[in-house]
C-alpha cells in the first residue's frame, strides 16, 4: 500500500513541476518585447508578436501553448486566456500592444473588420 502511496505523490509531483514549467513558457512567450512603455511607445526591444503564425479561429487568432493558449479576438481586442478548456477573459488589448505589435494589420490582412 505504501508503495501505491510513494508512486501516486511522485506521480503528482511530476505532473505539478510540468504543468509550472509549461505555464511559466506559455507566459514568457506571450509578449517577448520590453521598453516603450509609455507613449508614444518608441525604443521597445525584442521579437514583437508574429500574427502571422497563429491559429485563425472563427473569432480571432490563437497562439497554442503547453498549457494555456492565448486568443485575441479580431473584432473587439480581447485577450483570452484558454487553460484546460476553461476561458479566461483577460482584458482589451492595450495601445502599446496596438502601436508596438500592430495588431489591427495582421487582423485585417486575415480578413477582420477590427473595431479597437
Amino acid at each position: 500500500m505504501k508503495t501505491f502511496i510513494n508512486i501516486f505523490a511522485i506521480i503528482g509531483i511530476a505532473l505539478v513541476a510540468l504543468i509550472s514549467i509549461g505555464l511559466y513558457l506559455d507566459i514568457k512567450e506571450m509578449d517577448r518585447t520590453e521598453g516603450g512603455y509609455e507613449a508614444p511607445f518608441v525604443g521597445e526591444t525584442g521579437e514583437p508578436i508574429d500574427w502571422d503564425s497563429m491559429d485563425l479561429s472563427s473569432t480571432g487568432l490563437v497562439r497554442r501553448g503547453y498549457v494555456v493558449d492565448f486568443l485575441v479576438n479580431g473584432t473587439t481586442g480581447m485577450i483570452s486566456l484558454e487553460m484546460f478548456g476553461i476561458k479566461f477573459e483577460a482584458r482589451k488589448l492595450s495601445e502599446r500592444a496596438i502601436v508596438v505589435h500592430k495588431p489591427r494589420e495582421a487582423f485585417i490582412r486575415r480578413g477582420f473588420k477590427p473595431q479597437f
